[in-house]
């Protein structure tokens, strides 16, 4: 049984883009921005044939991956003109709709979920299926990737080692051990389907203990570095998981749903150049890459345009 997944994935952007979107406060976060509207929400006019304006959320992996696309599309001769943090999904998917930002990076479930609050997909094929059917006409969206910034189990580096549990390993392979370790997460993950209810339905698992923390964030992570809690529910591209080389497992029953990196943009401005482009940089991108990218902006304060043409260099892409 699968679920859309998005509850906690949608807490921590909720909480990351509340105060920017209530004050409007949409400046750049990047040394990439000095090429954007210093107005966000401006509209952007028509684009000229061969340009595209392209927006993000306001948070950096957003802006990660509004500049691979952005990188990629020039390197194709076309011009480029970013509206980054925008601000929430509300905001956003609006100036999609109207064309004022004609294309954005998403994540296929939380833009499902915000569009259909009762679906429930079991692939990210039927993901992709039901979020066209509820797109706005004028909305288009393309290959998904393998990336996906989803909740997940992840174990501490001392429960890896005393287990041997590494990047290959399941959700099941905690089945002998569960006994043994404290799971930490949000009070809520008591309840939900993709929450412990759910890994004892699917995995059979039942946890020696709780401990009612936040949804990936800080309280989760400082349990799991003290070793107070042994596994936490933390984001795939959580900076934390690389810098102390915890191990997230794998979800073959996909219990935390689809949450795939996806373009969505107006199809007007999606023309073969672009499609091809945008498509063959879904086809390269993956959870472990970026979080790796993620963590050079994060973790290392890289600039996240140098890291989008590093990469789309570094895979064969053009940039």
């Amino acid at each position: 049984m699968t679920t859309t997944g998005t509850s906690g994935r949608a807490t921590r952007i909720a909480a990351a883009i509340l105060a920017s979107a209530v004050a409007v406060s949409l400046a750049a976060c990047s040394s990439s921005s000095k090429s954007s509207s210093s107005n966000p929400l401006a509209p952007a006019g028509t684009a000229a044939a061969g340009s595209i304006v392209i927006g993000s959320n306001n948070f950096s992996e957003s802006t990660l991956l509004a500049d691979i696309y952005g990188v990629t599309l020039k390197a194709q001769g076309i011009k480029v003109t970013y509206k980054y943090n925008i601000g929430s999904r509300e905001v956003t998917y609006g100036l999609l709709r109207n064309g004022d930002v004609q294309l954005m990076p998403e994540y296929n479930g939380a833009l499902l979920a915000y569009l259909d609050k009762n679906a429930t997909p079991t692939s990210t094929a039927q993901t992709d299926s039901d979020l066209t059917g509820q797109l706005a006409s004028g909305l288009e969206i393309l290959n998904p990737s393998a990336a996906e910034d989803k909740d997940s189990l992840t174990v501490n580096a001392q429960a890896a080692a005393k287990y041997h549990l590494t990047s290959s390993s399941t959700i099941a392979d905690l089945l002998p051990y569960a006994g043994d370790l404290t799971i930490g997460a949000a009070a809520e993950f008591q309840t939900r389907q993709e929450g412990l209810i759910g890994l004892a339905a699917e995995y059979g698992l039942k946890f020696k203990g709780f401990k009612a923390l936040d949804a990936g964030g800080p309280l989760t992570e400082a349990a799991l570095k003290a070793d107070n809690i042994q596994v936490g529910d933390i984001f795939t591209t959580d900076t934390t998981i690389s810098a102390d080389k915890w191990v997230t497992l794998q979800d073959p029953k996909n219990l935390f749903g689809f949450q795939n990196v996806i373009p969505v943009g107006q199809k007007s401005a999606l023309t073969p150049t672009v499609v091809a482009a945008l498509n063959a940089v879904s086809a390269k991108l993956t959870t472990p890459t970026l979080l790796q990218l993620d963590t050079q902006i994060g973790a290392q304060g890289a600039d996240p345009l140098p890291v989008a043409t590093a990469w789309l260099k570094s895979v064969g892409l053009p940039a």
